[in-house]
């Protein structure tokens, strides 16, 4: 039983810190989140499928 609570607690404050991170981002929108910009995730080079952004697009502006 005490290491369900444990578990739980965990999960909880690792909820709480996603909902924080989201929260304290402007318009809660991550950065770098297109998959298009990482080679490992897209060694044939295609355009994302959320943007259509190609992965030499990339805008690694910091905002």
């Amino acid at each position: 039983m005490k290491l369900l609570a444990i578990v739980l607690i965990i999960l909880a404050l690792c909820v709480l810190g996603m909902a924080i991170k989201i929260w304290a981002k402007k318009d809660g929108k991550f950065s770098g989140t297109c998959a298009s910009q990482n080679p490992h995730l897209n060694p044939e080079g295609e355009p994302c499928s959320f943007c259509g952004r190609l992965p030499e697009e990339a805008d690694c502006k910091k905002s």
